[in-house]
This record gives C-alpha cells, sequence and structure tokens, in this order.
C-alpha cells in the first residue's frame, strides 16, 4: 500500500533515501504545511543518513513551506518542487543550495 497522507510520505522517506547524494551534507530540512493535511515535521540528515521527526526545530538550515496537499503530489511525483516554486505554492527560506539538493536524496520521488 503506497502512503496517502502527509504523515504516511514523512514516516517512509527513510526507506527511499539513497545515501550516496548526502555525501557530505549535514541538515535539518523543515516542512511547514498548511491546511487539512498539514503540520510540521524535520528531515534530518547527516553522516549519510536521514531521519524524519514531527515538530518545529529551533534553527533549521532549510524551511519549506506549503499546502499539505501540494506536498503530497510532489512527494508522488505529480508536481514539480520547481513549479510550485516559481508559481509560488512552495516558499522556501534559508539555503537555496541545500534545498536544491533535496530532490538527489530521494530520486523514485521525481515528477513522472
Amino acid at each position: 500500500m503506497s502512503p496517502k497522507t502527509v504523515h504516511e510520505f514523512f514516516e517512509a522517506l527513510p526507506s527511499r533515501f539513497r545515501p550516496d547524494a548526502a555525501e557530505g551534507v549535514s541538515a535539518v530540512y523543515q516542512f511547514d504545511l498548511s491546511g487539512e493535511d498539514g503540520g510540521q515535521y524535520q528531515l534530518h540528515v547527516a553522516g549519510r543518513s536521514c531521519r524524519v521527526c514531527g515538530g518545529v526545530h529551533a534553527a533549521p538550515n532549510v524551511t519549506l513551506s506549503m499546502a499539505g496537499e501540494d506536498c503530497v503530489a510532489i512527494l508522488e511525483g505529480k508536481l514539480s518542487g520547481l513549479s510550485a516554486l516559481l508559481s509560488g505554492r512552495l516558499k522556501i527560506d534559508g539555503d537555496m543550495e541545500l534545498a536544491m539538493r533535496l530532490a538527489a536524496f530521494f530520486p523514485d520521488l521525481r515528477p513522472k
């Protein structure tokens, strides 16, 4: 069964992580998701591994803000993160270079 909610997708992210793409990266990504399927999630990438936890990090390297439904669409590969950013549906604060590397950590989540 494939994940259908934001929470289920975030729980599944570590199993879809590509460690070789994270060589030398140590970062915290904060996801602030609005709407019915919203919430706050942290993605910690360090030592060629990742973990996800809920809540708000005090000092994330990157914060990504969007609607929960847009996050699901991106994670399902139905919406490009770049398209969401350019249309204003995704807002990024912090280290843009780290934000751009995020897609490489999860190559099977790219738009189809």
